[in-house]
């Protein structure tokens, strides 16, 4: 069985407190293709995977924990990418204002691999930490494209493909892309969003991404949840309780507390 967790909300909307529950109540493995923090606003989280000269994100961490036996971070997440703010300078590299990308790491399955974006000054805690003088280096993003093909999308594909070959999977998006790869497969969808988790049959939500992906607005890459929304309909909506930050540390409390939307959830899957 596996599920896909997505998000309405850009930030905060609750996917990983979710997906961690949702491992915990299916011990199902969860992974996260694609993610990515900031230099700046999750500064504890950085420290923490530097001092051991590696680089992953809490949620990659949470969902680790969350699943059966040992499993690490970059295992589930091939694809991280930190971010650091560049206030009044305008689109980076990526085209986002007001913030640069400073470098990916990737793991292939055999090694970790990094990207460096060589038109930024790279903070000295990242140059000192991790393995940045040997990455790979880029400077426009024609080069970063090409790169990515090389490397970010084997990485991702290999991850997809594992979790699609899985008896029991969580697969969770990012921000709130409706899908973190084009050729995710699931059985049932939640979309989550404070208060509340629609819940979607499978197949009816990736063809309503296909569709999405063709629209002018968005291109052929990645889907925002809310257009897609606009295409599909709810199997079932479910409203969640809210969780205390101890509850949501817990993968066993969330699994408590988020029964009736987990349940829901199965019962679409198996359909």
């Amino acid at each position: 069985m596996r599920l896909l967790v997505a998000g309405s909300d850009r930030v905060d909307a609750g996917k990983t407190t979710f997906s961690a529950g949702l491992c915990r109540e299916r011990s199902a493995r969860g992974y996260k293709p694609r993610a990515g923090n900031d230099y700046w606003f999750d500064h504890d989280d950085y420290r923490r995977a530097v001092a051991d000269g590696r680089l992953y994100g809490k949620d990659a961490k949470r969902l680790a924990a969350a699943s059966p036996g040992e499993v690490a971070p970059e295992e589930i997440n091939p694809v991280h990418r930190l971010w650091l703010p560049t206030p009044g300078r305008g689109a980076g590299l990526l085209g986002r204002d007001g913030r640069q990308f400073v470098c990916d790491r990737v793991w292939t399955g055999d090694d970790t691999e990094f990207v460096r974006n060589d038109t930024v000054e790279v903070p000295a805690s990242v140059s000192e930490s991790l393995p940045l003088a040997d990455a790979h280096a880029v400077e426009s993003l024609p080069a970063f494209n090409d790169l990515m093909a090389q490397l970010h999308a084997p990485a991702t594909e290999r991850v997809i493909a594992e979790a699609t070959a899985r008896d029991r999977a969580v697969i969770e998006s990012y921000a709130d892309i409706a899908r973190p790869h084009p050729d995710i497969v699931a059985d049932a969808v939640a979309v989550v969003e404070p208060r509340r988790c629609r819940v979607f049959d499978g197949d009816r939500y990736l063809k309503a991404c296909e569709v999405a992906s063709g629209s002018a607005r968005e291109g052929r890459l990645e889907e925002r949840v809310d257009n897609v929304l606009e295409l599909v309909e709810p199997a079932a909506t479910v409203e969640l309780p809210a969780l205390s930050q101890a509850e949501q540390e817990d993968p066993d409390a969330i699994a408590t507390a988020y029964a009736p939307a987990y349940e829901r959830l199965t019962t679409v899957a198996a359909q």
